[in-house]
Order: structure tokens, then sequence, then C-alpha cells
């Protein structure tokens, strides 16, 4: 499979595929790469699609800019990804996991899509930082005392995040969405999913023994299996 690396305001991209005039935009998640995209090109490129995939901040060839890996930064840099997406595609369709879908949400509210495939998408961030708020024992004021707090699960609360999330909501979705989620997610629960789907009249398909993160052979195979099946 051809694959061309560029740079868009440098940040490192691939592409993937022969020449074509629709492309999905694949935007990774915590942990992930813009290689990362490779499993998915070799479904949508077979089916007229091109992939353009980016390295996100503190990840892939920008591992020094860990820092930047929040919205208020991301969410612009998706931006000029699109408007650089825009001006060599006729048509843009998007694939986002996890945070990277969540940034996704905010960056492209306004944009046309032909198409939307979000793996284990975080829907609400409030929620889930006042779920995390409580897993700790952290109180708002605790938060907004200390600006930052280490917990014992690995993830860092973060007053500046909070605040940020709070302030911006995802306010409409007009695009077709399909959603593959997982029954044991415990970054958004089913009830989350249920109230998006709903608003926004998207697909839903859910491996109900499957995790946040799809990493088995099993989650895998699902997640491949429903790649073909949503990627027209």
């Amino acid at each position: 499979m051809m694959n061309e690396l560029l740079k868009i305001e440098q940040i490192p991209a691939v592409v993937y595929g022969e020449q074509s005039d629709k492309v999905y935009l694949f935007v990774h998640g915590k942990g992930g790469n813009k290689e990362e995209a490779e499993s998915f090109a070799r479904i949508a490129c077979a089916r007229g699609y091109q992939v353009l995939s980016i390295d996100l901040p503190g990840y892939g060839q920008r591992m020094s800019e860990l820092a930047d890996f929040v919205p208020w930064k991301i969410v612009p840099e998706l931006q000029r990804v699109m408007k650089y997406a825009k001006s060599r595609w006729n048509t843009v369709s998007l694939h986002a996991t996890s945070i990277g879908a969540f940034c996704s949400l905010l960056a492209f509210q306004e944009e046309e899509l032909e198409a939307v495939l979000l793996v284990s998408p975080l829907l609400d961030m409030t929620k889930l930082i006042q779920n995390m708020m409580q897993w700790a024992g952290v109180t708002e004021e605790e938060l907004q005392e200390k600006q930052t707090i280490p917990t014992d699960f690995g993830e860092t609360l973060d007053w500046q995040y909070y605040q940020y999330v709070k302030g911006h909501a995802i306010q409409h979705w007009n695009h077709p969405t399909q959603i593959l989620y997982a029954g044991k997610d415990n970054l958004t629960d089913r009830g989350t999913v249920d109230v998006f789907v709903e608003k926004y009249h998207c697909g839903l398909t859910v491996m109900e023994d499957g995790e946040h993160w799809f990493h088995t052979p099993e989650q895998l195979a699902v997640l491949e299996k429903w790649r073909k099946e949503m990627t027209i």
C-alpha cells in the first residue's frame, strides 16, 4: 500500500493509498500515533479512499510535546489539518478514537463530513472528570485550590482542563455517524452513549464484553469487522 509522508504546518502526517478525490481523516487516541491508521487504511483504500493520519502532540514523532496533549491545543490543530484536507480532497470523512473523537467532535461541528466512524468515543468529558474526582475523593474546591492532583489510577486531575471542557460542550453534530462502543468501557457509560446516539441520530454497535481500548484478538476482530461493514 502506497504511503506519503508529509508535514502539515509542522505536524507529522502520512497519507495512505492511491490517488483519490475522497479521504478519511484518522485521529488517534491517547497512546496512539499516525501509523495506527494503517490497519484501517487497508480497508478504506481498497474501497477508493485515501487515509490521512497525523501525530497528535506527545505521540509518534512528537514525543517532546506531551504537555500540549490538551483539547485547547488539539482542537485548533485539527481544524488546520481539516483545512488542508479540504484543499486536497473533494470529500472528507472521519475516523476517530477515544479522546481523539472528543476533540474531533469539538473541532468539526461546522464542517461537512461525508461519514464519521467513532471508536470508544469520549462524549461527555465533564461527566468523566467529575467521575474521576469521585473515584479519587477530590472536591471541586480542592481541585481549584491545588490546580492539579495526581490520582492512584494514573490520571492527573487538572482544574484548567476541567474548566475548559465545562465551557466547551458539544453543541450540535449533524454528520452521518456510526459508533463502536464496548459494554465494559470504564470511561463512558452506556447511558451517555445512548443519549448522544438518540440526540444526533447515530448508528450504534456494541461489543458487550469489550473494553474501552480494543486490543485483544477478539476485540480487534470485532473492530475490523465493524470497519469493513461501515466503510462504504
